[in-house]
């Protein structure tokens, strides 16, 4: 290439720095991002572990109080395996994606939209988040269609449509909606959709400054190296080339059709680093890796 935009985060761990340095470096950003809306996708690690469970609450909860409007969109695969599992209900998978016929829907709406909803919301609220728990089904907010493959996958769908205005009451009101991925057609069908998609799908909706995915990848490799930041076109080319592979593709390519829709950034960072989701947002070298359009003239850090 004749010009990188990407940048490389440093092999080697910076030092912690003092308190007042990390206010002093959030500062701009809060500024920046003060009334703008992120919507951060939850799931990996972070929904597991107990320490990480309660620093994501903090987290988001600070996000809330400094003035962002946050919006959460959350997993909960295991929690589902598991319900079926007590419930005497095989799981299957093909390709990775869960068969879900009408009695798997049923104990996703129970699981997804119960459970593992109402924790994320109690977390959050024993900060003083003031999070409300909702669901793809509440206000006609997620209309879907069938999946590509529905004939094998069953009742899972694709976002044909998202409904934000219930969502911008929630923000409006200065609450953190957090929603279960999960909607229905004009036939009344039900739908399990993956996550990440819908929360793509509502980050657009919403035109987003950031989308921020909290999972247990670190970010895009490229050899030893995690990507700081890496542009579209650069990109296009690590994929053409074979530096960008597997998994990770589709990743990439979902990115870049967020951006296209109008979402400002888009991050991918590892929910197994203590308060990746403030690192990555209110400091320069951030800890993930951030998806851009195009490289910036100026050389501002991952959290821009």
């Amino acid at each position: 290439m004749d010009k990188i935009c990407s940048e490389f985060r440093p092999e080697s761990k910076r030092p912690q720095p003092v308190i007042g340095h990390v206010l002093i470096e959030a500062l701009p950003y809060i500024r920046k991002f003060e009334g703008k809306t992120f919507v951060i996708k939850y799931g990996g690690a972070a929904m597991k572990d107990e320490v990480l469970k309660n620093i994501f609450a903090e987290n988001v909860t600070l996000l809330r109080k400094v003035g962002i409007k946050v919006v959460i969109v959350h997993g909960g695969g295991d929690a589902i395996t598991k319900t079926s599992a007590r419930l005497g209900l095989e799981t299957t998978f093909v390709h990775g994606k869960r068969v879900t016929d009408k009695e798997t829907i049923d104990v996703i709406q129970m699981t997804l939209a119960g459970k593992v909803n109402q924790d994320i919301v109690q977390l959050i609220n024993e900060d003083g988040g003031n999070a409300v728990g909702i669901s793809g089904l509440d206000a006609d907010m997620i209309r879907a269609v069938p999946a590509p493959n529905a004939e094998t996958l069953g009742l899972v769908g694709q976002v044909a449509e998202i409904n934000t205005r219930y969502i911008d009451l929630i923000c409006d009101a200065g609450l953190i909606p957090v929603i279960a991925p999960i909607g229905y057609d004009m036939e009344s069908n039900v739908y399990n959709i993956n996550a990440d998609d819908a929360a793509a799908a509502i980050a657009v909706a919403l035109k987003a400054e950031k989308l921020i995915y909290i999972s247990d990848v670190e970010g895009v490799r490229v050899g030893n190296r995690i990507l700081k930041t890496i542009c579209k076109a650069d990109a296009a080319e690590f994929i053409e080339r074979g530096i960008i592979t597997g998994g990770m593709i589709p990743k990439v390519v979902s990115a870049y059709q967020t951006l296209d829709g109008g979402v400002g950034k888009v991050h991918l960072v590892d929910g197994q680093i203590t308060h990746a989701l403030l690192l990555e947002v209110f400091t320069n070298e951030g800890v993930g890796t951030q998806f851009i359009i195009e490289n910036e003239p100026t050389a501002e850090g991952a959290a821009s």
